[in-house]
């Protein structure tokens, strides 16, 4: 890989993540608002729903023999849903339900996370599959 490619997939990158990140902090803020915050349901929304759009990503790129390292991909799934999803929040927030004691909560939350987002990741790219193959997309 040429420095300018690997220049331009960083860009890339920064842009997707500019996006996601603020997008990160409304969507789980909102969550947390409406729904407050003893459980965690803004993180558990955002890891869903960036599941969901990860899973379409992927079905466009596999539609489109794009590679992990096409522009489309380095944009969406590694910049913008590598910086909006939050499975590093996960980790932090089910230890400190375990911490509190809060045994029940913390396999609730990681059972709810598990069977959701694989869930979301195959509904996404069974409906990204439906809407790009064969799109022209």
């Amino acid at each position: 890989m040429q420095v300018s490619e690997l220049l331009m997939g960083c860009v890339l990158v920064a842009l997707g993540a500019t996006v996601g990140t603020p997008a990160r902090f409304f969507v789980s803020g909102v969550i947390a608002r409406r729904f407050g915050e003893t459980f965690p349901w803004g993180t558990l929304v955002v890891n869903v729903s960036g599941c969901l759009i990860m899973g379409g990503v992927a079905a466009f790129a596999k539609a489109h023999d794009l590679s992990a390292g096409s522009a489309a991909w380095l944009l969406a799934a590694t910049g913008f849903l590598g910086s909006y999803t939050t499975v590093s929040s996960f980790a932090l927030q089910t230890r400190a339900l375990v911490s509190d004691g809060e045994h029940r909560p913390a396999i609730g939350y990681i059972l709810l996370s598990l069977v959701l987002c694989l869930a979301a990741v195959g509904g996404g790219f069974a409906a990204g599959h439906l809407a790009f193959a064969g799109s022209g997309w």
